[in-house]
């Protein structure tokens, strides 16, 4: 049986990739635990602790009043199991699962990656692996 172990990491698009990664680190005291170049952004994830991490994405806010948060990813056993007991909740899967690997500066980290839409429209991402 697929169960959800924790929440994973809350993505956040950010207008300052900088300013943000330095806010976390050097004014609250958290540490990067990986950083990597997707071509049109840069990203980091940063360590809250017990394996939970902020997201961020370089891609900035068109749009002020827009909240920042994008998804948020919560920590599974078995990625495909848990979208199909999603799915037969009646939830709109938004992306089946995929096997990415993230390309990161630090090491490359194997993913398996799935979303759907919660009750009120939010973003939930479903997120396998066994190194972050």
């Amino acid at each position: 049986m697929p169960s959800i172990t924790g929440v994973h990491h809350i993505a956040i698009s950010v207008a300052d990739f900088d300013a943000s990664v330095r806010f976390y680190t050097d004014v609250l005291g958290l540490k990067v635990r990986i950083t990597w170049d997707g071509g049109s952004f840069r990203a980091a994830m940063i360590d809250f602790g017990d394996g939970n991490y902020a997201e961020l994405f370089s891609k900035g806010r068109a749009d002020s009043d827009k909240s920042p948060l994008l998804h948020f990813a919560l920590r599974t056993d078995d990625c495909v199991s848990m979208l199909e007991k999603v799915r037969s909740a009646g939830m709109e899967v938004t992306m089946e699962p995929k096997a990415i690997t993230i390309k990161a500066d630090q090491e490359d980290i194997p993913v398996k990656i799935a979303f759907f839409k919660g009750p009120d429209g939010e973003l939930i991402e479903l997120f396998e692996n066994e190194k972050l």
